[in-house]
């Protein structure tokens, strides 16, 4: 399946919520859920209740979409969870947030995982002081994150914004030399957006 390429904020308005797929734009008057909080659509005023798969069918495109993920990608990762010990819908979510394109962007080195996956891609991303261009390896406590261009225009900008959305406790951030450090594992409780990964669990496994 091929990766979604039309207008971010169709996608918001579908799930009803902000996905925050458009950086500074989400926290503006201009966001697409401020201005029409309705889904997409000629007739969708008159679309009727969800049942219980389309509920869970929901939340997984949710999350699905937030971390801008295939859905072939996203099972894959499903899976992994599946094989860990512990619950798996916390374990899912901690290899979402785990994923190297999510930690750029936590790092507040992009404004958006759309803009930290092409970081990563475009190969600006050292990891442990080697390049490293793939989004969805996994990061570990005691990891190093470095952005290898100090001059990068995106960079600045996402660095001077970031103050909005904070930084999640355990990530260390150096904003001057662009640099980052794992302290520890991401936690379910690190995930303010609210995401009912049981659902996702249900769908999976009906």
């Amino acid at each position: 399946m091929a990766r979604y390429t039309g207008p971010s904020c169709r996608l918001c308005r579908r799930e009803g919520m902000k996905l925050f797929l458009k950086g500074d734009r989400c926290y503006t008057e201009k966001c697409a859920i401020e201005r029409r909080n309705y889904p997409p659509g000629q007739h969708s005023e008159i679309r009727g209740k969800f049942l219980e798969y389309g509920l869970r069918l929901r939340e997984k495109q949710k999350v699905k979409r937030m971390y801008g993920m295939t859905e072939r990608q996203f099972k894959r990762f499903f899976e992994m969870a599946e094989r860990m010990k512990g619950i798996v819908g916390s374990n899912l979510l901690v290899l979402l947030e785990r994923r190297l394109d999510n930690t750029v962007y936590r790092c507040g080195f992009a404004s958006s995982r759309k803009e930290a996956r092409q970081l990563v891609s475009h190969r600006h991303v050292l990891v442990n002081g080697r390049c490293v261009n793939i989004p969805s390896y996994l990061v570990n406590p005691g990891d190093v994150i470095e952005i290898k261009r100090k001059d990068l225009l995106p960079v600045k900008n996402a660095i001077e914004s970031v103050v909005r959305r904070g930084t999640p406790q355990w990530l260390e951030v150096d904003r001057q030399n662009l640099k980052a450090t794992v302290k520890a594992l991401p936690t379910r409780d690190d995930i303010t957006i609210p995401i009912k990964e049981q659902l996702i669990v249900e769908f999976y496994s009906r």
